[in-house]
């Protein structure tokens, strides 16, 4: 019988865990925008030299949802007439190193390997990822369809059409996947019906 913890690297893994966890906890509990910045630092620094691309990646990640927050949180502090500035910092800053320890985390550590001491968080991690791949096979498929069924490069509402039939192919997608799988539950006794 194999014993999952004397394997080292599984070891190495489960400590990157334990230490990502820790991060994104001290992330979110920190409200002062000089250790959020000292984080992303060193969350940089341990990037080496992939840290521009890091960064890069961080930032096509975020920049819409964050742009979208703090355009709604600029009209929300006009309206009350209070300064946003130190909030906006604030806010930036935390999404931005949360996002920057989890690439790195996702860069660096094999989760199999990390979560291999329990047979319950492995399969568990095995159907999410399963379930990842699909749909990105899915939204491979839906760019694909778009760009052969168009004579011309596609405008911005065949763009919003396609998304919105994606999206809603997407959610009904899930929402069988989710019926399947509280049956199977139930079927197992996991929750009476």
């Amino acid at each position: 019988m194999n014993n999952p913890f004397a394997d080292p690297g599984a070891r190495r893994d489960r400590l990157a865990l334990l230490a990502y966890a820790l991060a994104v906890l001290a992330a979110t509990l920190v409200h002062d925008p000089r250790w959020l910045a000292g984080g992303l630092t060193v969350t940089l620094l341990l990037a080496g030299s992939g840290a521009g691309g890091l960064l890069s990646r961080v930032l096509r990640t975020v920049l819409p949802f964050n742009l979208a927050v703090s355009m709604g949180y600029l009209m929300l502090a006009w309206l009350r007439t209070e300064p946003p500035w130190q909030t906006l910092l604030l806010l930036n800053l935390r999404v931005l190193l949360l996002t920057a320890i989890t690439f790195l985390f996702v860069r660096r550590v094999n989760l199999f390997r990390a979560l291999g001491f329990s047979r319950s968080l492995t399969y568990l991690l095995g159907l999410a990822y399963s379930q990842a791949l699909t749909f990105r096979r899915a939204h491979e498929d839906f760019r694909l369809a778009l760009v052969s069924r168009s004579p011309r490069r596609p405008g911005l509402m065949d763009r919003y059409r396609v998304s919105a039939a994606a999206a809603s192919w997407y959610l009904e997608k899930a929402l069988a996947a989710a019926r399947e799988s509280a049956q199977a539950l139930r079927s197992r006794g996991f929750f009476d019906a």
